[in-house]
């Protein structure tokens, strides 16, 4: 496999990392592994992150096809993100990466 990371953009892993590297990316997948949500659900379970940083971010996991954007023509507006079955394949990644960080911060919590 190290062959095939010569270059950086054709590595796999550069790919996913490309894919889900960002400030928040990882933790809203990790958020519509449970359910699909709308951006103000979003918005309030990462109360640190800007109205413009999560647009952004909402925008970069739908261009690379790991969340779906359904845009209903009411008023007020209502647009809903959810995973779509590319981000499925992620949720047992997310899921040993939650573990992970459980583990170490329980760990973490030992030692003080």
């Amino acid at each position: 496999m190290k062959e095939h990371c010569l270059k950086y953009e054709v590595c796999p892993m550069g790919l996913v990392h490309n894919m889900i590297s960002g400030k928040w990316k990882i933790v809203i997948l990790w958020y519509l592994s449970y359910n699909t949500l709308r951006f103000s659900a979003i918005k309030k379970k990462l109360p640190n992150v800007t109205q413009k940083m999560l647009t952004q971010q909402l925008r970069s996991l739908e261009k690379d096809k790991l969340i779906h954007r359904e845009v209903y023509a009411v008023i007020p507006p209502k647009v809903e993100y959810s995973l779509t079955d590319l981000g499925k394949n992620l949720i047992p990644i997310l899921t040993m990466m939650h573990s992970f960080g459980a583990e170490y911060f329980n760990e973490g919590l030992d030692k003080k």
